[in-house]
């Protein structure tokens, strides 16, 4: 791993005056115009920076520990552990990626509930104590492979009144924690707290207030057995509008006085996935393909009449499902673009598909929007396209390229921080943004 980071450098454009997103865009749209017309994000750094602001400010007492399958990007990464996030690992790749940063093995923590066996063995080897956990067979692996860990029993949270059948996919009930518990005691092996997760849907407090309960009890019969409980994680689930981390604040600070008072000694920790990356990232595609579908052929009433002659609209993408839009997998839809060329408000809006370069029926990235007649060459950009979208793998190569930004003003709170290029972010190199001078003119960059 050392030589994979040793490799790392990204040039992070410095914007000063009146620079804005929506000119360095436009600016590496026509870079790519010139070349393959690949498609490409723009990450915005001080995004993450004003996310992590509003996390001290409404959860300062929870610290954050990041899940890097949200996205792996090496800046991302490398600006989180400047800001002293700690990190949630679910490979062997993202934990060679982690300690390629010099992050210390206390603030990582090995998460998912089917780890490999020879995982658990390079956790141990790479003195990566901290592990979850939430079933007997899991907790024999650790003890067979790693029996110094220190392990977190995931909790399950009941579904609330809203039906979320996934919140029970993951934990396990009370009765089953003692069962883990006793297990573990027979294992020899230390349990040192608990986690619990709300889905980022739930508009429920009293989920919060359940799963804190919930946890306290475990807290309760793990100290009875005579383990010292000293970690709480509150799961993700944070959606990164200031609404909702305060309503979620409101729903966990009086929980947390109660049953995790700051004299109790417990470390209290989440994990702010999404919630620092969506809206830091902008995904730019190009439009290579249209097909124009009679929508009197598709949208005809029992009587025969045609509800609608106007066409309808299937464009193509170089970017898709099976790319960087894996995440529709996860979400009901995907918002529908904005058009990067400008469009007069009088031009007519017709109903219009957007798919993947791949032609496979499950390659659907919006099923339906408004959209204004484009051609071929066209870009479409999609905003808060940051979570699981660039997840840890192996291999780059089919990854849109990665553009760096930051303002001037966000880079001065970053330095009143205390981060700097020369300590803290090493990789970095801070590049001062000029507007082209001429209709063609371009300032080049290098994406991560």
């Amino acid at each position: 791993m050392k030589g994979i980071v040793d490799e790392l450098h990204y040039t992070v454009d410095l914007l000063e005056g009146g620079t804005a997103l929506s000119d360095v865009i436009d600016n590496h749209i026509y870079e790519q115009t010139l070349t393959q017309k690949n498609a490409f994000f723009v990450a915005d750094l001080g995004v993450i920076l004003s996310q992590h602001v509003r996390w001290r400010t409404h959860m300062g007492e929870i610290r954050p520990f990041y899940p890097v399958r949200c996205n792996s990007s090496s800046a991302v990464i490398e600006l989180l552990a400047a800001l002293g996030c700690g990190f949630i690992c679910a490979n062997k790749y993202e934990l060679e990626l982690i300690k390629g940063f010099g992050v210390s093995s206390d603030d990582i923590i090995l998460g998912g509930m089917c780890k490999q066996l020879s995982l658990i063995k390079y956790a141990a080897k790479s003195n990566v104590d901290c592990l979850l956990c939430d079933n007997e067979t899991e907790l024999r692996k650790i003890a067979r492979c790693h029996p110094k860990a220190r392990v977190l029993l995931q909790v399950a949270v009941a579904p609330s009144a809203e039906g979320d059948g996934l919140a029970m996919t993951f934990g396990s009930t009370l009765k089953d924690c003692r069962h883990l518990l006793e297990c573990a005691k027979e294992l020899q092996l230390q349990v040192v707290g608990a986690k619990f997760h709300v889905p980022s849907g739930c508009q429920d407090p009293e989920m919060y207030v359940h799963a804190v309960s919930d946890a306290r009890c475990v807290f309760d019969m793990g100290e009875e057995l005579g383990f010292r409980m000293t970690m709480l994680d509150i799961g993700g689930g944070f959606s990164g509008s200031d609404t909702q981390l305060e309503k979620a604040h409101t729903a966990l600070r009086p929980m947390l006085d109660i049953y995790f008072p700051p004299s109790c000694g417990v470390s209290l920790l989440g994990e702010p996935g999404s919630y620092y990356v969506s809206s830091a990232f902008t995904l730019a595609v190009n439009v290579i393909a249209k097909k124009v579908v009679a929508r009197d052929r598709q949208e005809r009433r029992h009587d025969g009449v045609c509800a609608s002659d106007e066409p309808e609209f299937l464009y193509y993408m170089n970017d898709g499902v099976y790319g960087s839009f894996a995440y529709k997998l996860l979400e009901e839809s995907i918002p529908a673009p904005t058009v990067q060329k400008a469009v007069s408000p009088e031009e007519p809006l017709f109903s219009s598909s957007l798919w993947g370069p791949s032609m496979d029926g499950l390659d659907q990235v919006v099923e339906s929007c408004l959209l204004p007649e484009l051609s071929v060459g066209d870009w479409l950009l999609f905003a808060n396209t940051g979570a699981n979208s660039l997840g840890a793998t192996a291999s780059d190569e089919h990854k849109p390229p990665v553009f760096y930004m930051i303002s001037a003003s966000d880079w001065y709170e970053m330095q009143d921080l205390g981060i700097s290029l020369d300590t803290s972010m090493k990789n970095f190199s801070l590049v001062p943004y000029s507007l082209p001078s001429g209709p063609h003119a371009t300032t080049v960059s290098t994406p991560a």
